[in-house]
């Protein structure tokens, strides 16, 4: 080096300063090469996924994610200019020592990240409207034929903007102002809710079972979130199927044979089940095929390749979903996009957030989707409509999925067909197992001061059975709303040892049909349609309008065919 400064002391000018300059310019020109590239390497997926911190379950998650080609960066930092995305990154630098040293306890949570609105809607307008969106669902029972069903609804997705005349769905919610008041860390319990109107009327919505003091709005003000994407979409970047979503979608693509006796539960219960290790979990899985040999043994020794096979597909779903070794799982990172599972959407629309005027948070099933059709084997997919029927005034109350099992009678009839009602068996709208066969644990229906807003004062006896107020047909199970212990209208003390034949022995409902058989509606439903409808839709009224092969009754005068199917079903 010497040497070298002073051949360049030795040179006339001004070649030592156009030699000095070119070199400063070369090094400054290496500085920018080599933190440009340092900067894109630091941003890249696969340095937040496996060099910077300890993540395997969430790169995991992410690369078989919708987001597996947008950076990391783009929604932990924002799409923003390198003058604010520095700093921030300069300020995560607590992450790297935290993964040095293990200072960190499992499982792992966000502690925050940039608003919705500067990340998710870089890219997903919120003015876009959404139109409806018909979807499958496939699902498995847990009975030795893994009984397959299908379930069809309309997402009705929504957005746009209320200048439009949109601004309704699902996407309402971006579009308008909701605030929400929580101290749950992962926000799975939200008892506060406040609505601004776009004429600025403020609704405040309180859970009734939290005991909040009429002012606990203005005592939170400063602690309130506004309702966005990420509250919904908590993980849609990262998800972790749970083992019954997993073993669906394995059955449903044919990664596991549907044909193996059990297989749905089988998988299932391994996956459910907490383990010390990886090694313990995967051990688990293996005892898969153990059992078959020892309880399926003529099964196995005739199909032992199926079963290897879907060990196999097992072992894939655990190594994607259960990381024992970070404590993490299904159940840590709660999924809000739905209600089964976890909250999600009860935990404002449980039917138990009420204002002061009495109002609820809608607890309504075709608020943000159809009513689901389901359909066992190979059974005929429903007709579905995509308009919106009108409803009676009393559906619209706030407070109508709470009411209506208490004020059903023979006038449901005249739009549904009410089958075996509160059943599952799918035979009817009445007996929908999308509804009746599933436990709402995260609903509030029960709640004792939803049943005091909603439930119709109780009528003395008169020492006479009471007439039954709605269709009973040969499928109808009484015990189902009126057993001793149940929600709707629990029978007397005295009728607790009675049989369901006993019911309608003395109490008569004038809606029944004493001709229908197994199955058949009541008279008073409507009249399933005989015929395929193919190349007859919204033809209806060729054939039956007032004059025409079979004129529809006088009181169905002006409705137009598109009301026809919402209650007429087809049975071909």
């Amino acid at each position: 080096m010497k040497r070298f400064f002073s051949w360049i002391r030795s040179l006339r000018r001004p070649w030592p300063w156009i030699v000095g300059g070119s070199l400063t310019i070369l090094i400054v020109l290496a500085t920018i090469t080599v933190s440009a590239t340092a900067w894109e390497y630091t941003n890249s997926a696969q340095f937040c996924g496996t060099t910077c911190h300890t993540m395997p379950p969430e790169y995991l998650a992410y690369q078989a994610s919708p987001h597996a080609r947008v950076a990391c960066v783009d929604c932990h930092l924002g799409q923003d200019s390198i003058l604010l995305t520095v700093p921030r990154k300069a300020r995560e630098l607590s992450h790297v020592i935290n993964a040095l040293t293990q200072a960190y306890e499992p499982p792992i949570y966000v502690k925050s990240l940039r608003p919705a609105r500067d990340t998710c809607e870089q890219c997903h307008s919120p003015d876009k409207f959404s139109s409806d969106t018909f979807i499958e669902i496939k699902r498995y029972a847990g009975d030795e034929q893994n009984t397959h069903t299908r379930n069809y609804m309309v997402i009705k997705t929504g957005g746009g903007s209320q200048r439009e005349g949109l601004g309704r769905g699902i996407h309402w919610h971006i579009e308008s102002e909701v605030y929400y008041y929580t101290d749950d860390r992962l926000k799975q319990t939200i008892p506060y809710v406040k609505e601004v109107a776009p004429d600025g009327k403020v609704t405040e919505y309180f859970d009734v079972e939290a005991g909040l003091p009429p002012d606990f709005g203005t005592q939170v003000a400063s602690q309130l979130h506004r309702m966005d994407c990420i509250d919904c979409h908590t993980r849609i970047s990262h998800l972790f199927r749970s083992p019954n979503d997993a073993m669906d979608a394995a059955l449903a693509r044919g990664q596991v044979d549907s044909t193996i006796p059990y297989i749905k539960w089988q998988g299932s219960q391994i996956l459910s089940q907490d383990y010390t290790s990886l090694d313990a979990g995967m051990k688990a899985v293996e005892g898969i095929e153990e059992w078959y040999r020892s309880n399926q043994p003529a099964y196995y020794a005739a199909n032992a390749q199926k079963v290897q096979e879907a060990v196999i597909a097992v072992k894939g779903i655990f190594s994607q979903t259960v990381f024992p070794n970070l404590k993490v799982g299904w159940q840590t990172h709660p999924d809000n996009a739905g209600h089964l599972e976890f909250p999600g959407c009860f935990r404002c629309h449980d039917g138990k957030h009420v204002s002061p005027q009495g109002q609820t948070v809608r607890l309504e099933c075709n608020v943000c989707h159809s009513i689901p059709e389901v359909v066992t084997g190979d059974d005929t997919a429903p007709v579905l409509s995509v308009d919106r029927p009108g409803e009676p005034a009393s559906h619209k109350d706030s407070n109508w999925i709470a009411r209506h099992r208490f004020v059903f009678d023979e006038s449901c009839a005249g739009c549904h067909n009410v089958t075996n009602p509160g059943g599952a068996d799918n035979s009817s709208f009445c007996s929908n197992s999308a509804c009746h066969a599933s436990e709402w644990k995260f609903a509030g229906l029960d709640a004792p001061a939803v049943r005091q807003l909603v439930q119709p004062p109780a009528v003395p006896g008169s020492g006479q059975p009471r007439p039954v107020p709605h269709p009973v047909g040969e499928r109808t199970d009484c015990v189902l709303c009126h057993g001793l212990k149940a929600a709707v209208r629990p029978f007397p003390e005295n009728h607790a040892d009675f049989e369901r034949s006993l019911c309608t022995q003395c109490h008569a409902s004038a809606a029944t049909d004493a001709n229908a058989q197994p199955g058949e509606p009541a008279t008073a439903a409507p009249p399933a349609i005989p015929h395929s409808l193919e190349g007859r839709r919204d033809q209806c009224l060729v054939c039956h309008a007032a004059g025409g092969f079979k004129p529809f009754p006088a009181n169905h005068q002006g409705r137009t065919t598109e009301s026809c199917l919402a209650c007429h079903k087809s049975q071909s």
